[in-house]
């Protein structure tokens, strides 16, 4: 069921999305602190004013909103967060589908204590099943594809990149269900998970996995994911991807950049190394640059402000990068069992304590 406050009209909820976005929240969307009780009591009793968004994460929302992507918001924040986030996101400006948050009260009255911090056994359930809920997993056809948005504190991309193998059909009922069990899921939860995988229509559905590092990680910690995720350091690396993959504009990655340039004061030299760190890794390949250079100068034809000659020198110096030579990068395929005891980054740190 659609969350009652969300901003889709009826004209929009009855169109059919050119793609599914699904986002995290906490450290992906939002700037939140959560690592000890104070920081915790602090993020609860925040005005909805007063909660930080990622720089440049509400910008690239809104130009997937305008490129007619659909987006659903799954988060570990606790339901009882739910009108402050709804009027956060209200005053953002964002639109979403669907709000889904963790009902934490429910587990702690059921003594689900391992459920109150386990991602896992909460995040993959719950992406099974907006899949299940989707109007159409394959409108005219074609499978409704998706791209995933989360960060390096928490599970994300081992959560996202499961659900993506198991939407594609690589991931057996059998290992599912030790996947889960190993990473602390209870026994209804596995069930469940299973249930709504056999519902699932499969096939390549899961284009990108974007990873915010908001801690900081290194991109090679991620390398085990393979090219679907995109591990990247500010909102600009990932519009580029998603320009790349053409699935935003030109317009809509100036107005990243420039918000970027305008709000958050970022300089010319890091709006192009920005490029420069993806290109280097293989996941840009330099396509679409004189699209981006001549929307540019129909946006900004003279160069009247700071920001407008920060955009055309970041265009510049995107040009003088050099881009390796187009090959595939490896793809393996994922041991989750192997990977599923240390899959959370946040528990394997405290356990080195």
């Amino acid at each position: 069921m659609k969350d009652p406050t969300s901003l889709v009209g009826a004209a929009e909820a009855v169109s059919l999305p050119t793609l599914i976005a699904r986002w995290d929240l906490d450290k992906t969307y939002l700037r939140t602190d959560f690592d000890t009780v104070k920081d915790l009591v602090r993020t609860a009793l925040e005005r909805p004013d007063q909660k930080r968004t990622v720089p440049g994460a509400a910008a690239l929302l809104r130009q997937l909103q305008k490129a007619g992507v659909e987006t659903h918001i799954l988060s570990g924040s606790p339901e009882q967060l739910r009108s402050r986030i709804v009027e956060k996101l209200r005053l953002d400006g964002v639109r979403y589908a669907s709000l889904r948050l963790k009902p934490n009260l429910q587990n702690l009255l059921r003594l689900r204590f391992r459920a109150l911090r386990g991602q896992l056994g909460y995040k993959l359930p719950a992406l099974l099943l907006g899949r299940c809920e989707l109007a159409n997993q394959s409108p005219n056809g074609a499978l409704l594809h998706e791209v995933l948005l989360g960060d390096d504190a928490e599970a994300d991309a081992f959560v996202y990149s499961l659900y993506a193998d198991i939407c594609e059909g690589h991931v057996s009922d059998d290992v599912l269900a030790k996947v889960l069990t190993i990473g602390g899921a209870y026994e209804d939860t596995v069930r469940d998970a299973q249930r709504f995988a056999q519902y699932v229509t499969k096939g390549p559905v899961v284009e990108r996995i974007l990873i915010h590092l908001e801690r900081q990680s290194s991109p090679g910690d991620f390398a085990m994911f393979g090219p679907r995720v995109v591990p990247f350091f500010n909102y600009l690396q990932a519009a580029f991807v998603l320009f790349e993959d053409r699935r935003i504009s030109a317009k809509a990655v100036i107005s990243v950049a420039s918000e970027l340039v305008i709000v958050h004061n970022f300089q010319r030299a890091g709006l192009s190394r920005s490029y420069a760190d993806l290109a280097r890794r293989g996941h840009l390949r330099g396509l679409r640059l004189e699209e981006l250079g001549a929307e540019l100068e129909e946006l900004v034809p003279r160069p009247s402000s700071a920001a407008a000659g920060d955009l055309r020198a970041m265009l510049d110096e995107i040009r003088q990068i050099p881009i390796p030579a187009d090959k595939p990068l490896p793809t393996t395929p994922i041991d989750y069992l192997a990977l599923v005891k240390d899959h959370n980054p946040r528990h394997k740190k405290s356990r080195k304590h």
